[in-house]
């Protein structure tokens, strides 16, 4: 029997992966509670996976077949850009669509609805802290190694900065993933902001990634337009829909 080679790529992989998971589950923790608003249907979950995973074949094969500016290098990195922005534009302009929701509810349910608003400021709290402390500890690091402590001093501290930086960046990923998922759990004030939340921020990344990236998508005019509105009109369609469903199966109207 041939025994299985294990190459470099795995010893070096596999240590990382139990850190990028606490990483992962510490901001799901933060930025996933549920509260009394939220509604968990397993079937609108199972469509949204399936949106985002056609989504996702679909990006890939219009790169592929018409390619992009900078490579998969240049989507990978419009992605994370992306991903890190959602939370800023959620928190710029999330605001004013949580002030509609509540001018539109009942005068009875005004002063209610504001009282719940403590759980969404917390964790835009976090998220901030979060970002400031990512931000405060790199300039840290490369305040610390720009002196000169001597070269075993130097080494250790280096070592001890990457293992810190292994976590703390997955952290701030998976963070600003999770704020942006859950709207910073803006369920706890009411069970359709969350799906409000996410129509209107998928728009405000879709005209963002046009400035981003200097205009259209390459190909021909339908493949441009399948790719830029592609995404966020499967994602509004999905979201009225769940909305309905809320209506319909659970109770639950805006103006409720």
């Amino acid at each position: 029997m041939r025994r299985r080679r294990t190459g470099w790529g795995f010893l070096f992989v596999s240590p990382l992966v139990p850190v990028v998971r606490s990483a992962r589950r510490r901001a799901e923790a933060i930025f996933n509670r549920p509260g009394g608003g939220r509604i968990v249907d397993p079937l609108v979950s199972r469509v949204q996976a399936w949106r985002a995973a056609v989504g996702a074949c679909a990006s890939f094969f219009l790169v592929y077949t018409y390619g992009a500016d900078d490579g998969w290098s240049g989507v990978a990195n419009d992605g994370v850009v992306k991903m890190l922005f959602a939370p800023v534009l959620l928190i710029l302009t999330g605001p004013l669509v949580v002030l509609a929701f509540i001018r539109c509810a009942p005068a009875g349910r005004r002063s209610l609805l504001r009282s719940r608003l403590r759980q969404p400021l917390k964790t835009i709290a976090w998220w901030v802290g979060i970002l400031v402390g990512v931000v405060l500890v790199l300039a840290g690091s490369a305040l610390i190694l720009k002196q000169n402590y001597g070269t075993l001093l130097n080494g250790l501290i280096a070592l001890a900065l990457l293992i810190g930086l292994i976590w703390l960046l997955p952290f701030l990923l998976f963070s600003c993933a999770y704020a942006a998922r859950y709207a910073f759990n803006t369920s706890s004030v009411h069970a359709a902001l969350p799906a409000a939340l996410t129509v209107v921020l998928v728009w405000e990344l879709t005209l963002f990634g046009v400035a981003l990236d200097g205009g259209l998508p390459h190909g021909p005019p339908a493949a441009q337009w399948s790719a830029v509105l592609g995404g966020p009109v499967s994602v509004t369609l999905v979201a009225l829909w769940e909305l309905r469903r809320m209506r319909t199966r659970h109770g639950v109207r805006i103006r409720h």
